[in-house]
């Protein structure tokens, strides 16, 4: 476990302080914690600019790292650093991956064959239909959905991957207590219970339009490769291609009625070279999915066999609770709840998240 996960959150939460600063501050300073706590007038020497100097000053002398993360779990928000094990692995490839991300949900070893599925918010019928086929024959093939549960194809996709029993991913351009667009919060507790939303946005940001651009990279980025449904030329979806294109991911396009101003940008994208997509097929081949599922990690199917960690596991309920609140729960010494714990924790079923707080 990352020891220093507070700082780690607390730094990425800074206003100004992206993944660049983020990576320079800890290259600098060695460790966050040390960083936290060297005098106004070290950071005052820093090679940044003077804005982001103030702002770090003023955030570190408002800000208890420890407390500040205690308010992230008590929101039922989860955080996993770009050092910890449990990062999405497709995520960590990136130069420039987030230094944290926020989730609610559970984030398995099974997402890593994910496929990105995005298109337009004004999706036309036949955009509907045809995101609805794919991603069925894609869920049912056990590939994991990631979106960005925006209006049209984005939710289309979700709905669908849930639907059919899959899982899927949903990236916000927001703090996840701010879930946008709000008519989406419904689907958004869909999407927990059978995958996860994440956002490497602090909580309580809002959904700026800049912050979507950042968002689709790490759309992709989850992604092995990305599935544009229907687009136009203007549309953000192909940013997301062009993000998926400079990750290296394949990029693959619906063709669509030469009369659609819909699916003009999924058309130009055929035009330069990207796969053409018409079944799900033709995306499983390209991915070599089956060779990767092989290599994927042995994923847990079993729950714990003592009846005590079964107990445990099931008040968690894929979410995480105070040992107290644990141990109440489960009518359980607190000492033979925390020796439970800790045996779970070594068997991969629970993680420590510190200050007392467990979760799956």
């Amino acid at each position: 476990m990352n020891k220093e996960l507070a700082y780690w959150v607390a730094t990425s939460a800074i206003p100004g302080v992206g993944s660049a600063t983020f990576s320079y501050l800890h290259k600098k300073f060695k460790s966050l914690k040390k960083f936290w706590e060297a005098r106004d007038s070290e950071i005052q020497t820093l090679k940044i600019d003077v804005k982001t100097k103030a702002s770090i000053i003023d955030f570190r002398n408002k800000v208890d790292p420890k407390i500040y993360l205690e308010k992230v779990y008590s929101a039922g928000i989860k955080v996993v650093a770009r050092i910890d094990r449990d990062y999405p692995a497709n995520l960590r490839q990136l130069e420039a991956c987030p230094a944290v991300l926020y989730f609610r949900g559970n984030l398995l070893p099974q997402d890593d064959l994910a496929v990105a599925v995005v298109g337009s918010r004004n999706a036309t019928i036949y955009g509907r239909q045809i995101t609805e086929k794919l991603v069925f024959d894609l869920a049912k093939n056990g590939l994991t959905i990631v979106s960005g549960l925006a209006r049209g194809i984005d939710s289309v996709a979700h709905r669908m991957a849930i639907d059919s029993g899959g899982r899927t991913i949903a990236v916000l351009g927001s703090g996840l207590d701010n879930i946008y667009p709000p008519e989406n919060r419904r689907l958004a507790e869909e999407v927990v219970k059978n995958g996860a939303i994440v956002s490497e946005f602090p909580l309580g940001f809002p959904a700026l339009p800049n912050n979507f651009t950042a968002r689709n990279r790490i759309i992709s980025g989850l992604s092995l490769g990305v599935l544009v449904t229907e687009a136009a030329v203007d549309s953000g979806s192909l940013i997301t291609a062009g993000y998926a294109a400079e990750q290296g991911r394949e990029v693959f396009a619906v063709p669509g009625p030469v009369t659609s101003k819909t699916s003009e940008g999924a058309n130009n994208l055929i035009k330069d070279g990207v796969h053409v997509a018409t079944s799900a097929e033709d995306i499983l081949e390209v991915l070599d999915i089956e060779r990767k599922r092989v290599q994927l990690p042995v994923a847990r199917d079993q729950g714990p066999k003592d009846k005590n960690q079964a107990a445990i596991l099931a008040i968690l309920d894929g979410g995480t609770k105070h040992v107290d609140a644990i141990a109440k729960e489960v009518k359980l010494p607190i000492e033979q709840v925390s020796a439970a714990l800790s045996m779970m924790e070594l068997s991969g079923f629970v993680k420590n998240y510190g200050s007392g707080i467990w979760g799956v």
